[in-house]
């Protein structure tokens, strides 16, 4: 079935041509190398895996609530809008926003194939270029997995919200090589992956829980990617230079802080927009949601060196600069972790085959020697 019958409102294009801009550069370099790089660059290619054979497609799903999220963190929840539902109507609308995230996540997927292709084009260094290859390979992947979600679970999808494709808009477009890291790595990648932890962490799907464990593991590995290439680069911009890319840094939160209001579920539902959308502004739980939305973003900017007082203003207007201080290395074990923790659960099941266990010791072996 295709994709267009499953959206709940019609998508504005078939498909959407962004212009190609910046240049394709080669390197005769072949040896100056940064070891952190090579070691993130081993560690993508040891944590590959195929998402038909990880993932348990069998495991049954609820088809009023495919993404198992509970009630009470509805966006609407503890308003008169929310007292005027039915107890169907409640659990409809929850599902509904909820698979509008996950369309959401589709779509931001293949932002990132396109992005991390770009930056295999223009980045101009070779050790950068070797990583984001194996991340080209981890985006398809994760396209593929939202992809069969929506489809065989959902059997409904969004098309792509407007704040979303505005910023990945100005992502493609930029023709210098670091943008696409700016916008992809740190700030569109950098939202998700936050958002991936709050559903992984209260969602009542198993399948829904083991998804985002794994996507989560191989979205921690990018961020790190976009930390470590740009860090470097930025210590030796000009302050116009800077200042011009913290312009973006800027205007890129304010466009994802204003992705997850949900406008098009409550207009295709039918119901009082602006009532809605003032219930989510207001919403104690969206409110919070928002919030840890930059627990991956502000920690990274300060990282890279796009530190300056406008900067940090803007984030404590937004209330999150207290998140500067949150160490990511510590965030990106502790998704690995936990996809190792679904992998755990599962190698005793009858269905898990053992090939792929076989496989899962030959990664461990690899990583404990990459890591000595």
């Amino acid at each position: 079935m295709s994709t267009h019958d499953l959206y709940r409102i019609p998508a504005e294009l078939r498909t959407w041509d962004v212009p190609a801009t910046g240049d394709a550069r080669f390197t005769w370099e072949y040896d100056d190398n940064r070891d952190h790089l090579l070691r993130l660059y081993q560690r993508g290619k040891d944590k590959q895996w195929d998402a038909t054979r990880r993932i348990d497609w069998d495991q049954e799903v609820d088809p009023d609530n495919p993404v198992g999220l509970p009630l009470q963190v509805h966006p609407l929840a503890g308003f008169d809008i929310f007292d005027r539902l039915s107890e169907s109507e409640r659990v409809m609308s929850g599902s509904e926003i909820a698979i509008w995230q996950f369309s959401q996540f589709l779509h931001g997927e293949q932002g990132a194939l396109l992005c991390s292709a770009r930056i295999v084009e223009s980045v101009p260094d070779l050790d950068s270029k070797y990583y984001a290859a194996t991340q080209v390979m981890d985006e398809a992947r994760h396209v593929e997995t939202y992809s069969r979600f929506l489809h065989d679970k959902a059997g409904r999808a969004y098309p792509i919200n407007p704040y979303l494709k505005a910023l990945l808009d100005d992502t493609l477009t930029d023709s210098r090589w670091d943008l696409p890291y700016l916008g992809m790595q740190v700030l569109i990648e950098g939202l998700a992956l936050a958002a991936f932890g709050v559903i992984r962490d209260i969602t009542q799907s198993d399948l829904t829980r083991q998804i985002l464990a794994y996507v989560m593991a191989d979205e921690a590995r990018h961020v790190a990617f976009g930390r470590l290439a740009l860090r470097d680069y930025y210590a030796e911009l000009t302050d116009a230079e800077r200042r011009d890319r913290e312009d973006f840094v800027i205007e890129g939160c304010h466009l994802m802080r204003e992705r997850f209001r949900g406008e098009e579920v409550w207009e295709a539902l039918g119901y009082p927009r602006d009532e809605c959308l003032e219930a989510v502004e207001q919403s104690p739980y969206m409110q919070a949601f928002r919030s840890l939305l930059f627990s991956r973003i502000v920690p990274c900017v300060k990282d890279i060196g796009l530190w300056s007082p406008r900067v940090q203003q803007a984030y404590d207007d937004m209330g999150v600069l207290d998140m500067a201080g949150i160490n990511l290395d510590d965030l990106m074990a502790q998704d690995e972790d936990k996809a190792d923790a679904e992998d755990r659960a599962r190698r005793d099941e009858a269905r898990f085959p053992a090939e792929y266990r076989e496989r899962i010791a030959e990664v461990d072996a690899a990583v404990a020697a990459a890591d000595e």
